[in-house]
């Protein structure tokens, strides 16, 4: 089964109408370089890293937060709880400051990098889920196939576009991540991660990221779905983890000529 496979039952087929000629995506698989521990307790929702520091923000209803992390050891050296109202979700770094995003309350939290000091918030329609910056704009996701441009100074939307794979809006769109001009995705619910074209929207590239967890680290009813992507200035380097995963895995793209 190709990766292709694994994210084509979020295909919206009803309305849309595939292009005359669709781009066909780059394939990938992964190498894994090193493993580090996780916090189980993690509920990822936004992973990233600025200065080499691994920062993560988490979810779920009364255990949300934002922490500084030691990648080498898994330890949180640095933890704001959010409101036990908000429910955390996706995270990124502009500038000297930390954006996170909440799931269903329509709220962003701009909060200081050094001390996690809150400094503003934010109001916005509909969901918060992936959260990215592209050197000028933040990126969101709402679990659908749309990425909305923010202005991170005011908040407001200054473009939506639509993500499609071969021609079709691909929803389910979750955290994100901004590598070499280009948006990275995690596909909720699936272990694909999708590369796509920021002026576009056009998936140029998926990611196959099944086996990464070895199902013997795998607990019942606690493990969750693969979520998390952080780039650390490494050339086709990425570190990957999930919800309540053991593990935080450095990992190499692997094309495959699938």
């Amino acid at each position: 089964m190709s990766a292709f496979v694994l994210v084509s039952l979020f295909l919206v087929s009803t309305s849309a109408v595939a292009a005359d000629d669709p781009v066909e995506p780059e394939y990938f698989t992964y190498r894994i370089l090193e493993t580090y521990p996780h916090d189980t307790n993690a509920f990822t929702q936004g992973l990233f890293f600025e200065d080499g520091v691994l920062f993560e923000s988490t979810g779920q209803y009364g255990q949300s937060s934002l922490r500084r992390v030691d990648k080498e050891s898994g330890e949180v050296v640095q933890k704001r709880r959010l409101p036990q109202s908000i429910f955390g979700e996706g995270s990124t770094v502009v500038g000297d400051d930390i954006f996170v995003l909440s799931w269903r309350e329509g709220t962003a939290f701009r909060f200081d990098e050094d001390d996690f000091t809150l400094e503003q918030s934010y109001g916005y329609e509909g969901e918060g889920w992936g959260l990215t910056f592209d050197g000028e704009a933040l990126i969101m996701s709402d679990g659908t196939a749309t990425l909305r441009f923010v202005d991170p100074r005011s908040f407001e939307v200054s473009r939506r576009m639509t993500v499609t794979l071969r021609g079709r809006p691909l929803p389910q769109l979750n955290e994100l991540e901004y590598v070499d001009d280009q948006i990275f995705a995690n596909v909720w619910q699936t272990n694909a991660i999708v590369r796509i074209d920021p002026s576009s929207g056009v998936v140029t590239g998926i990611v196959d990221m099944r086996g990464l967890l070895a199902e013997e680290d795998f607990v019942p009813g606690e493990t969750d779905v693969l979520n998390g992507i952080a780039w650390n200035g490494e050339d086709n380097i990425l570190y990957v983890t999930g919800k309540n995963w053991p593990k935080l895995f450095k990992v190499e793209l692997v094309a495959t000529g699938d």
